[in-house]
Formats: structure tokens, sequence, C-alpha cells
């Protein structure tokens, strides 16, 4: 019998906020200097969501999908830390993910998964096109500190981009993008770059131990200054974060408005890089502007499929609090025709959007280079591109099933006046089965899940995490193998059928084509892969979890 592998270093939650108070960054929010990141009462609910990462992985029911053996080590870590290598990897990473974020709305750090998943790709195409192992072993060596130390990074790759008409050479202010501005420096012994510039969205950058430096767009050879990916420690001499609270821990906590964003949420920074050192073993690309491109498209794959899970979580909220309004409300959807439809139609958005993230899993092929699993990107893209327009009509069908109540309440100061309390009791109470403190409590739930400041914060980081959707578009449509459909038609409308019955065996000519249309799709080096071709491998712990998930 084989023994178990061995595990690297598990935060506890509490441990993982601990860890914050050694660091010291240079942070500001709404104004003002924050001394202690783990202390700042603005901070924690982005500090709870991430926390509870650590929680989970320690779990014993959830060891099968929140931790994972990093093939690489031969060691058990985070699975949000973990390198694809199957097509069950990516389907265990979507439930993690689904897992975490039905509890937090958004734990923020499976950032950190798609963003080394991709490195990991990169480097390992920039060494074989070089001959060498420096930078792919450079990128091993530095996996395998955040897995042994457990740590969270911040995925630092949107740039404030200036003039977006302008390439970023072009910039009249160069620190629109980070980019090199010493090469060969060396600090305290130790050779390095020097980079400056400013990233503008950087989610949950005040409580992070490093962030992973990444280029937003593809390079040009103008551009290689631009073209940097390094790790810079969140306190690193130079850095300067400059953020909004996470989610609303704000006045009146104690009489239960913001009964979830008080909670959970998320604090997003521009961070900017006044003359960082970064030391060469930190420095996984610089200069390398051809490769550019390939981690961009590397990491949003990821990403797009991860961000489906997590909205699939916020979901689930969205469907167990609608049902829960019904309730409250006196209804019984399962009888009330127009409220069964719309929670079905919140069930199907959210569960086809998920589907897309699971096909993409199921369809993923390892990647050329460094063998890492890579969803299928026309199913990822799919995937988020439904969510990211379907998130509108999630909140509206929250809306509708609820009724106007969740924005006309009374404030929560009069559930403690003792002169207008209990008669608000008496007459806003609907089903007798559900208390009038019970339906106000739902009520306020989906305020702030739908119709607040964190409603419109989800409401745009589902349209614009992860890309655009024209941007999503522009994939499906490149590596969606067209060609393949346009000869399918050609074979049925040119060839004919033989006498038999089985397909003519002539060979396509290009003379008698109906469309010059080829485009063979990128999903694979030859375009699409024979159907019923074995993928999975690796499933048995996906299907153990996946129960567990549907239960809640």
């Amino acid at each position: 019998m084989n023994a178990p592998a061995p595990t690297a270093l598990m935060m506890t939650g509490a441990e993982f906020r601990e860890s914050l108070r050694a660091l010291k960054p240079t942070v500001f929010v709404d104004g003002q200097r924050i001394e202690s990141v783990a202390d700042a009462p603005q901070l924690q609910p982005g500090i709870n969501a991430i926390a509870l990462t650590y929680d989970y992985a320690l779990k014993p029911e959830l060891q099968p999908v929140m931790t994972a053996v990093q093939h690489t080590s031969g060691k058990r870590v985070n699975r949000l830390s973990h390198i694809n290598t199957s097509a069950g990897d990516l389907l265990n990473k979507l439930e993690a993910t689904r897992i975490v974020c039905q509890e937090t709305g958004c734990a923020q750090r499976y950032l950190v998964h798609d963003a080394l998943n991709a490195l990991g790709q990169v480097t390992a195409r920039i060494d074989d096109a070089r001959g060498s192992t420096e930078h792919h072993q450079r990128f091993l060596n530095y996996l395998h500190e955040v897995q042994d130390r457990d740590l969270t990074l911040a995925v630092a790759m949107t740039d404030a981009k200036g003039d977006r008409s302008k390439r970023p050479h072009q910039q009249a202010n160069t620190d629109a993008y980070v980019h090199v501005v010493e090469r060969h420096a060396v600090r305290g012994g130790r050779s390095g770059i020097v980079i400056s510039g400013a990233k503008a969205i950087v989610t949950g950058a005040p409580y992070v131990h490093e962030f992973l430096v990444m280029p937003c767009r593809q390079m040009t050879r103008d551009d290689a200054d631009f073209a940097v990916c390094c790790a810079v420690p969140v306190d690193a001499e130079g850095v300067t974060i400059i953020a909004r609270p996470a989610g609303r821990p704000g006045e009146k906590l104690e009489h239960g408005d913001a009964l979830f964003s008080r909670k959970y949420g998320q604090s997003t920074g521009v961070v900017l890089f006044d003359k960082v050192f970064v030391p060469e073993d930190r420095v996984f690309y610089a200069g390398e502007w051809e490769h550019s491109h390939h981690l961009t498209y590397s990491y949003a794959t990821h990403h797009r499929q991860t961000c489906i899970a997590a909205r699939a979580g916020f979901g689930d909220l969205l469907i167990g609090a609608g049902a829960l309004m019904c309730e409250a409300n006196g209804f019984d959807p399962g009888k009330e025709t127009h409220l069964r439809d719309q929670m079905v139609e919140l069930i199907k958005i959210t569960e086809g959007f998920y589907a897309c993230g699971v096909a993409a899993s199921v369809y993923g092929k390892p990647d050329p280079w460094s063998k890492t699993w890579m969803p299928d990107p026309v199913f990822a893209n799919i995937g988020k591109l439904l969510m990211a327009n379907q998130i509108y009509d999630m909140h509206r069908i929250a809306h509708y099933v609820s009724g106007g109540l969740i924005v006309t309440l009374p404030g929560p100061d009069e559930d403690h006046n003792p002169e207008t309390a209990a008669r608000l009791a008496d007459v806003l109470q609907a089903s007798p089965d559900i208390p009038y403190d019970k339906r106000i409590q739902t009520a306020r739930f989906i305020e702030d899940l739908t119709a607040g400041y964190q409603g419109g914060w989800y409401s745009v980081i589902s349209l614009h995490g992860g890309g655009s959707p024209a941007a999503m578009k522009q994939e499906i449509y490149r590596n969606y193998p067209i060609g393949s459909k346009v000869e399918l038609v050609e074979r049925i409308l040119e060839r004919g059928v033989a006498a038999d019955g089985s397909p003519a065996a002539a060979p396509h000519d290009p003379d008698r084509a109906i469309t010059k249309n080829r485009q063979p799709g990128k999903c694979c080096d030859m375009g699409c892969s024979t159907p019923g071709q074995p993928m999975m491998v690796d499933l048995p712990t996906v299907e153990a979890t996946l129960p567990s998930r549907r239960e809640g």
C-alpha cells in the first residue's frame, strides 16, 4: 500500500491573519494610512473570505476537492495553488471554487491558481524556444515556495493603460504600464531588475503576501521593457497600495443591515511600483515580448473557466435566498407557476454556464510545452460570456420572486424602536409559519446581494472580470473550428452520397468550395480532436465530491 503524500504547510484561517501581521505594506484606504492590515475593520470582509479557503482545505470531508498532490514535489497542497495535470484536476478546481464562493460570494484566492498555471506554461514555452531550462526551473522553485509556505498571491495584471489608442511604449507617461527601468541592477549583493509603473485593478491587494506581476496584453518588440513578469512582496520598498474597503464594513452592523457583505467582501487596489528592486530569482521573464500573448491567453482561459465556478457559487446563494423569500411571503413555488418558472430560470442560468465549465474540463488538453492541463477555450469563453450577460437576469429574477419589500422595508433601527417595532412585526409578517424577523432577515440578505452596493459590485465584476464580453467573443471565434462545419455542409451539398449510402470518398476540391472560410480553430494543434477521444483521467475523487456541492 502506498504511503500518503507528505503535506506542505497548510495554515488555518487564523494563522493566515497572523501571517499578515508580520508584513508592513504601505496601504491607504479611504484616504487613511492602514497601520495593521490584519486588524483594519475596513478590510475584514476580504480577509474573512480568503481565510475560509485555508480552513476548508483542512476539513477532512473536503480534502479530496480542496487539496491535491503537486506532481513536481509529491506534496499535498492547497488546490488553489496547484498545477493541473488532468481533466479531473480541472473539475476539482471548479468544485473547490464553487464551494468557497457559495459561502463567501467571491473567495478571491482562485486567481492565484489561474496565474500560476499560466506562468508555468509560458516559462516552459520560453525555455523550449531558447533550448534551456532556466525560466521554468525558476518558476518551479517559486511555485514550491508558494505551496510550502501556503502563500496567497494577488495577480497584478491590469495596467493603468493610459491612452487606450496607443501602445505601451507610445504613452506620454510610461508609468501607465509597469516596465523595467533598470536591468542588471545590484542591491545588497543580489542581482535583478528594477520596475516602475501602475497596476490599476488588483484583487485583494492589501491583504496578500506577494504580488505576481504579469503583462496585460500582447507586446511588440518596441514594448519589450513592458513585457515583464515577476513576484514582488506586498511590503517591498517602493510599493504603495491605494485600495477601497472590502464589502460593507460600515455603520449599524449590529442592527442587521449588510448581513452578507459585512462578513465577506473584496477589496481592490491600485498598486504603484516606484523603482522596485526584484531579485533575479523572482524574475520569470523580462523582455521576452513575443511570449506575452501566450501568457495573457493562457491566464484568461484558466481564469474565465474559474470565474464560471465562482459565480455559480453566487448563484447558489440567490437560489437559496429566493426560495426562502417565496416561503416567507407565504408562497410555495411548486404550486405558484409564475414563481416556479422564475426559479427554474435561475437554476437554468446558474447550472447552464457552470455546465460550460464542466465541458471545458472534460474537453481540456495538456499544454504541449509544460503538460499543464488547459481548459477548452471555446467552452470556457462561452460559459464566461453567458455568465457576464446573465448576471443581470439573475438579479432580476431574485427581485421578481422576492417582491419590492427587499428595498422598501424600513431600516434596521426600527427593529429596535420601542414605538414601532411591535407594530411592524405584527403587520409585516406574511406566512404564519415564518416569524417576522426571519422574513426581513432574508429580505435584507437579498437586498445586500443584489440591490445595494454589493449587488452592483457583483454585476460589474461579472461583466468585466477576466476580460470584456468582446474579448470572449473574439476567443470563441478564434478557437472554434468553423472550417470543419463548412466542410460538413460542402460534403452534403457538393460531394453527395454514394449509391450504397456511404459518404463519397473523393478528396475535397477547393475549386468547388461554397466558401473560402477555413477557420481551423485553435483547440489543438490539428484543429479539433477526434470525437470520442479519451480525455478523462483521475476522476474518482471528483465523482465522490459532486454530491456535497449539490447538497450545499
